[in-house]
């Protein structure tokens, strides 16, 4: 099986200044792209809008999603509104705690999608997070907007992590059997692996952040997206840089 995961786009109106970086082109870039690739799931990770959510740039993106013919799931990030982004993109989906999480065989392979608009993993997620664990038997993917890890990156980790992150990870570090967790929301590419759990951050769609300054410093405005690979051998994956 072959994903293709674009993050942080940060879509801003028609006609908005997003800093003088031309979102939009860049968005269309990505997805141009990873078509090439092949992939058999396109996921969409979070920060689908530039600063707040908002359902004309829901539309648009969905649009521009549903022209590629290649089936695709959308998680919210913390510049989305869960009830909006819900609202145009699984109009027949219930939400627990405002929020929208759902799980996702594919080939007899299991994939979790969370929700972490909030910057936290609700408690009626995280106990669905806990019963889904437990009713798994083998490798497993995770795809949620904020690492369930501080990941040395001090800008973000100081001011921006997930704010239950502790919880989390040690509710992923206690399952049995290895966790691919795929991520974006710090503008960065980086693995992260503890015991049997890897986390893959991956680079926005807008600019990076440098991973080593403490104040807000961007690194530089090549967008990039995650290619992943999904076979019974485990998991290849690699940034494809624009």
């Amino acid at each position: 099986m072959r994903i293709a995961f674009i993050t942080d786009l940060h879509i801003g109106l028609e006609g908005e200044d997003t800093y003088g970086v031309d979102v939009r082109a860049n968005f269309l870039n990505a997805l141009e792209t990873a078509r090439a690739f092949n992939p058999d799931l396109m996921v969409l990770g979070g920060d689908l809008c530039y600063s707040e959510g908002d359902e004309r740039v829901y539309h648009w993106v969905k649009a521009r999603m549903d022209e590629q013919g290649i089936p695709y799931e959308v998680i919210g990030g913390n510049h989305d509104i869960t009830a909006l982004l819900a609202g145009v993109f699984y109009p027949h989906y219930t939400l627990y705690d405002n929020c929208l999480f759902f799980t996702r065989e594919i080939g007899r392979r299991k994939l979790l999608f969370l929700d972490t608009v909030a910057g936290e993993i609700s408690p009626t997620q995280m106990l669905w997070l806990e019963e889904q664990l437990a009713s798994t038997s083998g490798e497993l993917v995770v795809f949620m907007h904020h690492p369930p890890v501080l990941a040395g990156v001090p800008f973000m980790d100081q001011r921006y992590a997930l704010v239950n992150w502790q919880e989390v990870w040690r509710l992923f570090l206690a399952f049995p059997f290895p966790i691919h967790i795929f991520t974006g929301h710090y503008h960065v590419d980086k693995v992260i692996r503890r015991q049997s759990v890897t986390v893959y951050l991956t680079p926005s769609c807008f600019f990076q952040i440098d991973p080593h300054a403490e104040p807000f410093k961007v690194d530089h405005y090549r967008i990039g997206f995650r290619e992943i690979e999904w076979d019974a051998e485990g998991i290849m994956t690699t940034v494809r840089y624009l």
